[in-house]
């Protein structure tokens, strides 16, 4: 029955009862498809081909690394250790994404490693060794642009952040900018039920997944208070991140040179613990492990980057405002060179016990005008990046879009709790 407007519609059949149709039975002998025949034969599967992913170790050998990827092929393994472009790019690197294609008989056909060579490259690499048609390797380094997707993800607080974010299959990468981010939120005291959702991008490379990229929004509840940013960008100036109004969240210098680390010894009176005397700390010790990650607090350029004395490894940044200057002492390593311009939260270095220390952490200062001053006083006092009036409603438009993709991410973390 179809209804419309005020009147009824009755539809029926014009054809005859299927019911009433006659019934013929057909009976028809049909080959076997077996009888005489191998399984190889049936479903032609004398060729085809294995794929596995993983990623390298620092400690690889040609052997363990095949070994791990299911392929059991010495002429691969003599290959890799005598070919150039293979120990350059695979052995002794940590982390980098590797694919193999092998046959059903578990020989090599090819290897395919994609990488970044650095933070800030927008393109990644790719070492290619393929076997020919005739049994024999070659290699091949390319450069190829990266692609840039976004996804959303949200998890519960149970024990820690990092918990709650490998639940969620986040990079760690992602947690330490949510909470670099939310600066506020005491991150070492978070509260069971305690819940978050994020919006951030991925770097890939023809098609997989090589590393993380920046959180461009999220949100923290932590208790009854809820905390949401998102990362905006105005024409001709450097991006940063926002409250949903418009407020600043980041200020001209980052609150810490190491992220989600303690402070060890503040910038006050203490008992020297090498030379046993007490005198003024003319910085603060932030406690860490060796290899750490170590950040310019602000944007700047390289003033010096080498060894002096009680230092060790050190490096000072002259700020935009030309009478600011940070320390960063102790370093294990230092990854940039006098003269060298740096963005805020770019890696410098890594956290050691070069020079005068006892054990590993960041000595860390802040001089004005060249007079030693309490970083974290002059740091809570430097100026936030404000939004000009000219961009207000393009930031309300943008803002109206990322509340909509943290609904989303919300969403998903409600479905993954049941």
């Amino acid at each position: 029955m179809l209804t419309a407007g005020g009147g009824a519609f009755a539809v029926a059949s014009l054809g005859p009862d299927p019911a009433e149709l006659p019934v013929r039975t057909l009976t028809q002998t049909v080959p076997s498809l077996v009888e005489g025949s191998t399984l190889a034969d049936l479903t032609d599967l004398n060729d085809f081909s294995l794929y596995r992913t993983d990623y390298t170790r620092a400690s690889d050998t040609a052997e363990s690394l095949l070994q791990r990827l299911g392929i059991a092929d010495p002429g691969a393994s003599a290959f890799l250790r005598s070919n150039e472009l293979a120990r350059q790019h695979l052995f002794s690197r940590n982390g980098r994404l590797v694919s193999a294609e092998a046959s059903n008989d578990h020989q090599l056909r090819k290897l395919t490693v994609r990488w970044i060579q650095d933070e800030t490259s927008q393109n990644f690499e790719r070492l290619v060794l393929e076997r020919d048609a005739n049994g024999k390797f070659s290699a091949t380094v390319s450069s190829a642009p990266l692609t840039t997707s976004t996804r959303l993800a949200g998890g519960t607080i149970h024990s820690s952040l990092f918990a709650a974010t490998d639940a969620a299959g986040l990079p760690d990468a992602v947690a330490v900018q949510i909470a670099d981010i939310f600066e506020e939120v005491n991150f070492h005291r978070l509260h069971k039920g305690d819940r978050f959702s994020v919006i951030y991008e991925t770097l890939e490379a023809d098609g997989e997944f090589l590393r993380s990229g920046r959180v461009l929004a999220a949100e923290f509840h932590n208790r009854d208070k809820l905390y949401q940013a998102m990362w905006f960008q105005e024409p001709g100036k450097r991006g940063s991140y926002y409250a949903m109004d418009g407020s600043s969240l980041r200020r001209a210098y980052l609150s810490s040179p190491v992220e989600f680390s303690r402070v060890s010894s503040g910038f006050a009176m203490r008992m020297h613990p090498i030379h046993n005397t007490w005198r003024k700390h003319l910085g603060t010790d932030f406690a860490a492990a060796t290899g750490t990650k170590v950040r310019t607090v602000g944007d700047g350029v390289v003033e010096f980057a080498g060894w002096q004395n009680g230092f060790g490894n050190v490096v000072f940044i002259k700020h935009s405002n030309s009478s600011h200057v940070t320390v960063y002492a102790h370093l294990s390593r230092i990854d940039v060179k006098k003269g060298q311009p740096v963005e805020q939260g770019q890696s410098i270095g890594a956290v050691g016990a070069t020079g005068w220390a006892t054990g590993p952490h960041l000595h860390f200062e802040f001089r004005v005008n060249g007079v030693h001053q309490d970083p974290q006083t002059v740091i809570a006092k430097s100026e936030a990046n404000e939004i000009s009036a000219k961009v207000r409603q393009q930031f309300k438009q943008h803002a109206e879009f990322m509340h909509m993709q943290l609904a989303s991410a919300e969403q998903i973390r409600q479905a993954s709790a049941q």
